[in-house]
């Protein structure tokens, strides 16, 4: 039930007549000169129960409705079927009606949010292919790397629509949290590939299985402090946090299946492709801990040098 100041009026005349259920209505033109005088007067200085309701000037009020918590798609539809029907009782050219509440703003909220998740992945990604462009000078490597690490977040969207997890500030972070980190093994093993391809003469299947045996420890290593780091936000209460402790997880567990069965697999798929001049040609150039310098011999040359 919505309540302004004709519940306040009707329930200041039931009062009147003792809490007669009955008489819960407007008074008419012979009862409202005696009921009304029983309300306080808003013009005065003491605050009122009116001041909740209209302005000083009586040219604004206030109706407020409660509803149940519900998900943001049938608040979404609710303002829709309201608008047409304030619109009918309150015609535009004559009155100004403001939806407004926390259930509005956080409408409001989370759209703008949904908004920028896109832009900011689409910002990620742009800088990650940069960042890629820079390690392995190679288009189509840049295109094979962002598909193991695009894979869990596609996942992770059909996961939400499957059990119904709405979209709420704290389960946008999802898909940025886990980019950047799934990102990270994919650099780290494409990084021990080219490496290997090198030292194997350009040989693909010897230097997918050598960069695998160096980096998948690792890689599995840290999913796991990570998986279970943020596996107990699962026990919290909230459940945006809640939802965000078993979204994060499953996000990072295939990311980490990706890396280390899709990535190779892509890798030995299309190695002809994948191995051009640019590739092994990059502008970055990895150390490599085996060819590494004694550092007697080094400081022995050093010292010739200034001799």
């Amino acid at each position: 039930m919505p309540v302004s100041v004709v519940e306040v009026i009707k329930a200041a005349k039931q009062a009147f007549y003792r809490g007669n259920t009955k008489m819960y209505a407007l008074p008419n033109s012979q009862e409202k000169n005696f009921i009304l005088s029983y309300v306080p007067n808003i013009e005065s200085n003491d605050k009122s129960i009116l001041n909740s309701f209209v302005n000083s000037d009586m040219s604004k009020t206030l109706i407020t409705v409660q509803m149940a918590n519900i998900g943001t798609n049938d608040v979404e539809r609710i303002l829709g079927e309201l608008k047409p029907k304030i619109d009918k009782i309150f015609p535009p050219d004559k009155y100004e009606v403001q939806l407004t509440g926390t259930s509005v703003v956080f409408l409001k909220g989370t759209n703008y949010l949904v908004k920028n998740l896109f832009s900011s992945l689409l910002l990620a990604v742009i800088v990650i292919t940069g960042l890629m462009a820079v390690i392995f000078s190679s288009f189509r490597m840049i295109l094979i790397s962002l598909i193991p690490n695009i894979i869990p977040q596609i996942l992770t969207a059909g996961m939400m629509g499957y059990f119904g997890i709405s979209i709420k500030p704290s389960t946008i972070l999802i898909f940025s949290i886990a980019l950047g980190i799934s990102v990270d093994n994919t650099i780290h093993f494409l990084s021990r590939y080219r490496l290997h391809l090198k030292q194997t003469n350009w040989k693909v299947k010897e230097s997918i299985l050598a960069a695998l045996h160096e980096t998948s420890y690792s890689m599995i290593y840290s999913a796991l402090v990570l998986f279970f780091g943020f596996f107990i936000f699962t026990l919290s209460s909230f459940g945006g946090t809640e939802a965000l402790g078993y979204l994060v997880s499953f996000t990072l567990f295939v990311a980490l299946f990706s890396n280390i069965f899709v990535l190779p697999s892509l890798l030995l798929s299309f190695d002809a492709k994948l191995l051009t001049k640019s590739f092994k040609q990059a502008k970055v150039h990895v150390f490599d801990e085996e060819d590494d310098v004694e550092i007697d011999k080094l400081v022995s040359e050093e010292l010739k040098d200034k001799d």
